[in-house]
């Protein structure tokens, strides 16, 4: 009998710590939306846009239209501080 409970509580916490669908689903706001699974975000580590404000070296967090740079440095349009592109798209930010 314990074995059994101990077999479906390890099988019940695998099936919990994988995920069932590879994403989860859950509402802010009242409007629900997925988040893409870690191995989805894990794949993006490049550029998640088009122009400077998303593919120079250094990008604004907010990717403000005209923002980005090769220099470390501030958003000329929101001041916020210029992120490693690097470091940007390899720290789980997807959208």
């Amino acid at each position: 009998m314990k074995l059994k409970f101990l077999l479906l509580f390890v099988v019940a916490l695998g099936f919990a710590s994988c995920g069932g669908n590879g994403g989860h689903t859950h509402e802010h706001n009242g409007e629900a939306h997925t988040h893409e699974s870690d191995a989805a975000t894990m794949d993006s580590a490049k550029p998640h846009g088009e122009g400077k404000e998303y593919t120079s070296a250094y990008v604004c967090p907010m990717h403000c239209e005209g923002s980005g740079s090769d220099q470390p440095g501030n958003c000329p349009v929101c001041g916020m501080d210029y992120e490693a592109q690097a470091e940007h798209v390899t720290d789980g930010h997807n959208h």
